[in-house]
């Protein structure tokens, strides 16, 4: 995985790009009618039910528009919030607000969906030694937010991107012909640039399972698209050899089930790629 200091440069990138795009070279709506010297303050208002996630990034993102901003919150990211809960209040340059209200709005409502629905499989995987991971099926250029809301919502994260972990999946395999192969030159190029990364290995079946047991220093294996009890029987196969994870269309109803085959992880994509943002707004007082 990255380290903090390698998130939060994502997470700078983020907003240096986002206030790029959406101010360039002004806010004319603001600058036309508003002065300079106008002072305001907002309140962020909940109009919906679920995990609030963002408080942090909205902080950073107005240090970054004006360090002037004063910034009062009254909650923090991953409590449960209802409508018409107010997470904080902005006070300072009316102009400054009015340029940080959508990128801070953008962001809280997406992470704040993505915090909202990770809260639901956790809540489903109770009792059970599972943990739900995301996946790399992220919005180009906000993975860190959709990521970082995934942990609010008491998820873990899976591997950033290509470059933190190894994941061999079926391309991967069948274009190095076979799994030995794959994990063997995975392991020669490791050692020969002197790289040091975990090594995920997917299994179509069984069959497979008993094919990478067969070889050393795998970290997990990712039983993809296996029912129910297929996956148990490759959990006991497995044993303490190694962890496994369980993926391929695993659903809120469906999550439990494969928890209670007995794996260490769920991987599910739909926690940022299919979710509707939360409904909160910015405004005046």
């Amino acid at each position: 995985m990255i380290s903090d200091s390698q998130f939060q440069k994502e997470i700078n990138l983020i907003i240096e790009n986002a206030v790029r795009e959406d101010i360039g070279d002004g806010d004319y709506s603001s600058l036309a009618c508003i002065p300079s010297v106008a002072q305001g303050k907002a309140q962020l208002l909940v109009k919906d039910n679920g995990i609030i996630a963002g408080i942090n990034f909205a902080k950073q993102v107005f240090k970054y528009v004006d360090a002037e901003l004063n910034v009062k919150t009254f909650l923090k990211d991953g409590d449960k919030v209802k409508t018409t809960d107010v997470a904080f209040t902005v006070s300072g340059s009316s102009q400054s607000i009015l340029k940080a209200e959508r990128l801070v709005l953008n962001a809280m409502q997406r992470m704040s969906a993505i915090a909202t629905k990770t809260h639901s499989f956790v809540q489903q995987l109770k009792g059970t030694k599972t943990q739900i991971l995301d996946t790399r099926k992220t919005t180009p250029g906000i993975r860190a937010l959709e990521k970082w809301a995934v942990k609010i919502g008491g998820g873990t994260n899976h591997r950033f991107a290509l470059y933190d972990m190894i994941m061999l999946k079926d391309n991967h395999i069948d274009f190095a012909g076979g799994i030995a192969q794959a994990i063997q030159k995975t392991h020669d190029y490791l050692k020969a640039n002197h790289l040091n990364l975990k090594i995920i290995v997917e299994a179509r079946n069984l069959k497979e399972v008993e094919s990478i047991l067969k070889q050393d220093n795998v970290y997990r294996i990712l039983l993809d698209n296996f029912n129910y009890e297929d996956t148990k029987k490759a959990v006991d196969l497995i044993g303490q050899k190694c962890y496994t994870e369980s993926s391929g269309g695993i659903t809120l109803e469906t999550a439990k089930q494969y928890a209670d085959c007995g794996v260490d992880f769920i991987s599910s994509g739909a926690l940022t790629h299919s979710v509707y943002n939360m409904d909160m707004s910015l405004k005046a007082i």
